[in-house]
């Protein structure tokens, strides 16, 4: 066993201790720690075989224990928990040496954390983590900011122990960009991984409600859905869960789980961030929004006895046909959502200064990550292809594929709506791309009325300049 280890995992819980055992089951010496120390003693009696471990009790046995320059992940809490433990080990550290922070912080949080710990040469990096605990042991997608100088000694080591994407076995990492802008791409994957799961479960209503199927056929149609464009974890999972039986009550899993959905605040933060951005994410936010629905209990029992439409199942082939159709809007809505995850990208990039490369982040995202998914190839494509690419529906591919879609994406939304379905996440998603390819929208009588009730101004298409009108008397327009 070496005496000095290459990396350091300090928080052992079950994120931080599979990848721990990660780095050490791919030839790395490393050295863990844990506020309790029966947590680390645990770790390397259980799996002590896996590879070289040294533990250490205290903080100072910890970083006594690295390799110059040291590289310390930090696998606790955000916020405070996080605070405490930079606050410990900050001061045992020297120039040059790294804190790597692998939880899922606020990016604003890593920013203020990089310019503090640069001001004493220390390097820190912001580490978005996606795969779950399986992700953590087996390759992980992981999304790096920080210095460029630190990825230059972390990240031989991160690509050997991140995910491999399928088609070309590329490792699902890159450094993303300065302080913050790990985090915030880890935010975004997050937030369209709510709206992806969204997306899902209207498909999955749908086909229950509208065209009158049973779990365990939907589970079919989404194994076949996945054996073509919609191929992808979410979509392998949930044909898994749907099939399940639940072997106390012989019921459907999923009729015996309650409805109420719960979040631990990464969708939440990427709708606050865009709306700070003005970056319309509406797919993301209808998903965030949709989960909080979920949870008023009391509301939603208070409101059944209100009027609307029942649904009626569809005949077999009348089913079959809708089915297909659902195919159409789930992924026409799906490319949607990730249009607006990259957009809002682009806008924390711009903002920053973070120079982002989206091309590199869809590759990183293709393994590993919860929302992996074969089309993600060709988002990675059309950007390698494109740089200054506005949006993915300015894709000749994607576009042509929204173009397919439309008569059966709004056939759809139609049928929701006439059968009393909810579906916002559809909904939303359509009425953004109407928005979009729209000639005009709203908004100028938005202006209009804005300069009428606070005289904001306006502007106009005819000439430059900011313009209000003197609504009382003549209404005569002055320039602002």
């Amino acid at each position: 066993m070496s005496t000095s280890a290459q990396i350091g995992v300090t928080g052992l819980a079950v994120m931080g201790r599979n990848l721990a055992r990660n780095f050490a089951r791919n030839g790395y010496t490393v050295a863990v720690h844990n506020r309790t120390v029966a947590r680390t003693k645990a770790l390397v009696e259980e799996f002590g075989g896996e590879g070289d471990f040294i533990s250490a009790e205290t903080a100072e046995e910890f970083v006594a224990a690295l390799e110059r320059p040291r590289r310390l992940v930090i696998m606790v809490k955000a916020g405070g928990p996080t605070d405490a433990v930079i606050e410990e080990f900050a001061p045992l550290l020297e120039p040059g040496d790294m804190i790597i922070d692998g939880g899922n912080a606020h990016f604003a949080d890593t920013r203020r954390r990089e310019k503090a710990l640069r001001e004493q040469g220390i390097h820190f990096v912001g580490m978005g983590v996606s795969g779950g605990e399986e992700g953590a042991l087996h390759g992980p997608s992981i999304m790096p900011g920080g210095p460029k100088e630190s990825y230059d000694s972390l990240g031989p080591m991160l690509e050997k122990i991140s995910a491999k994407a399928a088609k070309d076995g590329a490792p699902c990492v890159t450094h993303v960009g300065p302080d913050g802008a790990g985090h915030f791409v880890k935010m975004v994957h997050n937030g369209i991984e709510y709206a992806d799961m969204q997306l899902i479960g209207e498909a999955y209503q749908l086909l229950r409600d509208v065209a009158g199927y049973s779990p365990a056929e939907i589970a079919d149609i989404f194994r076949t859905w996945n054996q073509g464009r919609l191929d992808s974890y979410l979509i392998e999972i949930t044909a898994e869960v749907l099939s399940h039986v639940d072997a106390a009550t012989g019921r459907p899993f999923v009729d015996v789980v309650v409805d109420q959905a719960e979040q631990k605040g990464t969708g939440r933060w990427t709708v606050q961030i865009a709306l700070d951005l003005g970056v319309p994410v509406s797919g993301i936010a209808e998903a965030v929004f949709a989960r909080s629905l979920s949870g008023h209990a009391t509301l939603r029992a208070a409101s059944r006895g209100l009027t609307g439409p029942e649904a009626a199942p569809l005949g077999k082939e009348e089913a079959a046909a809708f089915a297909d159709q659902v195919e159409q809007a789930l992924y026409a809505s799906k490319i949607v959502s990730y249009t607006q995850g990259f957009h809002e990208i682009t806008a924390g990039s711009e903002e920053y200064g973070w120079d982002i490369d989206l091309g590199k982040v869809a590759s990183i995202w293709r393994g590993g990550c919860i929302i992996r998914a074969a089309f993600l190839d060709r988002i990675r494509a059309a950007y390698d292809t494109r740089a200054d690419l506005p949006s993915l529906l300015s894709d000749e591919t994607f576009a042509r594929e929204i173009a397919d879609a439309q008569d059966d994406w709004r056939d759809v939304v139609i049928a929701a709506v006439r059968q009393g379905v909810p579906t916002p996440g559809f909904s939303a998603a359509l009425a953004y791309y109407d928005a979009l390819r729209a000639e005009r929208l709203p908004a100028a009588l938005t202006q209009g009325q804005r300069d009428f009730f606070g005289a904001h101004t306006y502007r106009r298409v005819d000439r430059e300049g900011a313009f209000h009108t003197l609504w009382g008397g003549d209404r005569s327009e002055v320039s602002a």
